[in-house]
């Protein structure tokens, strides 16, 4: 595999990860309110919620409509899965709660760092690789990837929220490359989603790479697979 000009990166689940799950934190924001939630349960209604949503994409809205859009998104989801666990009715104030939790995943408190992130991207960064993020993330990703000091690595976020379309649709891929002067077949993405991100990119022409962080997951070696490329960590790639 030849040197990439840019490289396009996933955020959660390729860049950072939650601490401990979603399902924890909700539950330890909701305890605050006096609501006591399993987090393995929550977690699980959460998924469900998540994977059943409308894509967090709003096409035709002007850019100033976005972040309210965004608040609405999430907090239907949360509604739904405090609802799921039949716990919605125990909140005072469910919105005064909702608006903290929002608010909290806006911080680097509920996230981690990968350890192989940073080595890497000063690496590729050293070598004159640019960098950008895409994802199906939204607005608040830009003060997260600053208060986790990944910010400077990146020339680029695109965000499926401000493009009106979310991974796989080819257009998110195809706004993040006109932000540069490349060409597709110049240009790596690497996600951990196998239809979003691995997928995604094939059809928009790009070279991908499929980012398994979860442990003991199965691994298709990259220097024997032609058609599919797999990895582990971002120091595997041999670039």
């Amino acid at each position: 595999m030849l040197k990439p000009q840019v490289i396009f990166l996933d955020a959660v689940g390729t860049l950072f990860g939650v601490r401990d799950s979603v399902g924890e934190v909700y539950a330890k924001l909701a305890y605050q309110f006096g609501v006591v939630a399993e987090p393995h349960t929550l977690n699980k209604a959460f998924f469900q919620q998540f994977v059943n949503a409308p894509a967090m994409a709003f096409p035709g809205k002007q850019l100033e409509e976005i972040p309210l859009l965004e608040f609405q998104w999430w907090e239907i989801i949360a509604q739904n899965t405090f609802k799921q666990v039949e716990l919605f009715e125990k909140f005072e104030d469910f919105s005064l709660f909702f608006k903290d939790l929002y608010a909290y995943f806006e911080t680097d408190k509920p996230w981690f760092v990968y350890p192989d992130v940073q080595p890497t991207l000063k690496r590729w960064k050293n070598q004159g690789i640019e960098l950008g993020v895409l994802s199906n993330f939204d607005s608040r990703l830009y003060p997260v990837l600053e208060a986790l000091n990944l910010a400077e690595y990146f020339t680029s976020v695109t965000i499926s929220t401000q493009v009106g379309a979310a991974k796989p649709d080819p257009k998110i891929f195809t706004v993040a490359i006109e932000k540069y002067q490349c060409s597709p077949e110049k240009v790596i993405h690497i996600g951990d989603s196998f239809k979003a991100d691995y997928q995604g990119a094939k059809a928009a022409g790009i070279q991908a790479i499929l980012i398994n962080r979860n442990e003991g997951g199965k691994t298709i070696p990259f220097e024997q697979e032609s058609e599919f490329i797999e990895c582990q960590s971002l120091e595997e790639l041999p670039f």
